[in-house]
């Protein structure tokens, strides 16, 4: 059996690490809001957006 090129298994980490953040225990805890945008949201997309970033950081990234 071949193995996962080591990009692929980063891939593969950052997608099981984004799991936890993105499921109900953890997108309940932020409360209140700031600049009038509830946080919630705030740390919805901002976690999304940042597993975002990582996948192309990851995936463009040139091995050395």
């Amino acid at each position: 059996m071949k193995r996962a090129s080591p990009t692929r298994q980063r891939l593969a980490a950052l997608g099981l690490l984004g799991i936890p953040l993105l499921t109900y225990p953890l997108l309940s805890l932020p409360g209140g809001s700031l600049w009038g945008i509830p946080a919630g949201y705030l740390y919805l997309f901002g976690v999304w957006a940042g597993l975002i970033v990582l996948a192309a950081w990851v995936a463009e990234r040139r091995s050395k």
